[in-house]
């Protein structure tokens, strides 16, 4: 008796009254012999069910979800009210060609001249290519996509014969690159590119589709339950427009992890540190990207996955809101959390990169009645008047609350920035509920990807994963029928704080990560690890936007005392994309630090 409790309806909760209490994550870190011998006990019958359940008492699993009476009704995936139409944007039709989308973007883009970078000062400070500058070397005969592939080709020989290996693309065949830039070579000879992503090199995350390559979601036997016979939606528009598709980027098992750790394939390592994580479980792709070998990828992000190693590799990352990109040919179509997104060296080329992917699928399109997509149109005179306009929620207690006081530091620098320079204001809000949000994403997340992987793990696949991924499915076996519908509730409820929000924010800033890029031990290399005070710290901005598909980009800021990458969040109103990618740019151009060369850079443009 006694344990029982009763939430107020979401409308009837006095904000004021609301206590940020950071949240102390109750579980051990283990990896080496250590993490063996755990896994052994959490999947033996009888004990695994009592260590399971005391890890969650210990978190106030079952008082968050089983004894609490939830009165809102459950919101099974995320359900979103009209919103007001943006200003200064460019309406991108879902059913035209990719190519098309991609070149009306790039016609509202900010004015910008590739031949100045090409023929200035190589002592200058470091900067990415952008596509653009591909695109102008392209047309000026000074390179071509062929001469950049022989380029890449090299470069990712080089890294993978690195000791330790840390292999960035996990399924590549230099002749395959070869032949997609050849063609390329030969549409820019004859005056006719696709679009301005043809000859741009864009690497593809482990868990989507893109024939030929085998999807094996980093596993090492997805691909004999699983054939690959035709692209990814999002990777078929990719072609479309002529970017060249290099392979398979190495992420985290199944995506179920932030760290980026893989002990099948080795761990991707952070170029601005080999011996830090990426981050994950899009850690291919960042790190590829961080790298300079290729101008974007595609990521997944059902828990941060996207954002994240953007965040941690000093790069840019967008989730879309849930529903806007179409998920058919990953291996995470059907949840309710995931979306694909783009990962790049700078808003722009993510833009781009979007532009070209974006569109729903038709079931979606019934049920999530998602508006026209749209982009910033920077070109038009309300762009500056729009960003001004822009009302910038801040829970300063939650942004604060961070490892190290550099990342709160560097994000209130760009608030006062975006203050000073566009007159944007910032508007202290507060957010409730935030522990009951992360169980309610953990529960949803877990329960989906336990109903994907449980045919196959009931076939006897599943001692072939990897330990991390097998502690993470006996976490998910525990939660019940009951405990789902409770995060469904949560769900519905946390969206109606947040839809309250927006009626007096336009975005919700935070950093993107609590800490910057963990030290990754040596003994996790070979076994993997657990150690959810970092999960937790990588996650603690991040969950919003997955559990309630709100649209979210990362940016990087600066730097920590370190030298290591730091990201700033942005989450906007549902389908409001636009609205944080003109903000996005905003900060990239006038409130970000100035960029540092990676340790691990290779200029293939160039090749210098």
């Amino acid at each position: 008796m006694g344990k029982k409790q009763v939430m107020l309806p979401a409308s009837e909760v006095d904000l004021t009254a609301v206590k940020y209490i950071p949240e102390k994550i109750q579980a051990p870190h283990l990896t080496g012999v250590w993490f063996k011998f755990f896994l052994k006990l959490v999947e033996a019958p009888g004990i695994g069910s009592l260590i399971m359940n005391h890890l969650k008492n210990e978190n106030k699993f079952d008082e968050k979800l089983r004894y609490t009476v939830i009165p809102e009704t459950p919101m099974f995936k995320p359900e979103f009210p009209p919103q007001e139409p943006e200003l200064a944007v460019v309406g991108l039709e879902e059913d035209g060609k990719p190519e098309e989308r991609v070149e009306l973007a790039l016609k509202h883009l900010p004015e910008y001249d590739p031949a100045s970078n090409w023929s200035g000062d190589s002592t200058a400070s470091f900067r990415y290519w952008k596509i653009r500058d591909y695109a102008y070397a392209y047309r000026s005969k000074f390179t071509t996509p062929s001469m950049v592939a022989e380029r890449f080709i090299s470069a990712i020989e080089e890294f993978h014969n690195k000791k330790p290996p840390s292999p960035l693309l996990i399924s590549f065949d230099p002749d395959e690159v070869r032949k997609q830039a050849a063609a390329s070579t030969q549409r820019f000879e004859q005056g006719n590119p696709l679009s301005i992503l043809d000859g741009i090199f864009m690497a593809i995350k482990d868990d989507i589709d893109c024939y030929p390559h085998p999807s094996k979601g980093a596993t090492t036997w997805m691909h004999e339950v699983r054939e690959v016979k035709k692209d990814a939606v999002s990777v078929s528009r990719l072609r479309s427009c002529g970017a060249i598709l290099v392979g398979k980027a190495n992420m985290h098992e199944l995506g179920m992890g932030t760290t980026g750790n893989n002990a099948n394939y080795g761990t991707t390592r952070n170029p601005h540190d080999p011996d830090r994580y990426t981050g994950g479980s899009s850690s291919g792709p960042a790190a590829i990207v961080a790298s300079g070998l290729c101008s974007a990828a595609l990521g997944t992000d059902g828990g941060g996955s996207i954002r994240i190693p953007s965040s941690l590799c000093g790069v840019v990352g967008l989730k879309s809101t849930y529903g806007r990109t179409d998920m058919e040919g990953s291996l995470c179509g059907a949840g309710t959390v995931e979306i694909i997104g783009p990962i790049a060296a700078t808003v722009e080329d993510t833009i781009l990169v979007y532009a070209a992917i974006l569109g729903s699928s038709p079931a979606n399109r019934i049920s999530l009645r998602p508006t026209l997509p749209c982009v910033p149109d920077f070109s038009s005179q309300e762009s500056s008047q729009s960003l001004e306009s822009l009302r910038l929620g801040k829970y300063t207690e939650w942004f604060n609350d961070v490892f190290s006081v550099d990342i709160s530091d560097k994000c209130e620098n760009v608030l006062s920035r975006l203050s000073e320079d566009h007159g944007c204001k910032t508007v202290e809000i507060v957010i409730p509920e935030l522990h009951e949000m992360r169980t309610a994403h953990l529960v949803s997340i877990g329960s989906e990807c336990l109903c994907s992987m449980n045919p196959d793990c009931e076939d006897g696949k599943g001692p072939r994963l990897t330990y991390d991924t097998r502690t993470n499915l006996a976490l998910f076996r525990s939660f019940t029928a009951a405990d789902y519908v409770a995060a469904q509730r949560l769900r519905r409820r946390i969206m109606y704080f947040h839809m309250e929000i927006f009626k007096k924010v336009d975005v919700i800033v935070t950093p993107t990560t609590g800490m910057t890029a963990p030290r990754i031990p040596p003994s996790a290399l070979n076994v993997g690890e657990t150690d959810l005070q970092v999960s937790g710290n990588l996650m603690r901005f991040i969950i919003t936007a997955n559990l309630l598909g709100l649209p979210a980009v990362s940016v990087p800021v600066g730097y920590d005392k370190q030298g290591l990458p730091i990201g700033i969040q942005l989450i906007g109103r549902p389908w409001c994309e636009a609205s944080i990618l003109r903000l996005a740019a905003a900060i990239e151009e006038t409130c970000a630090e100035p960029k540092k060369k990676p340790v691990q850079f290779y200029d293939i443009l160039k090749g210098n």
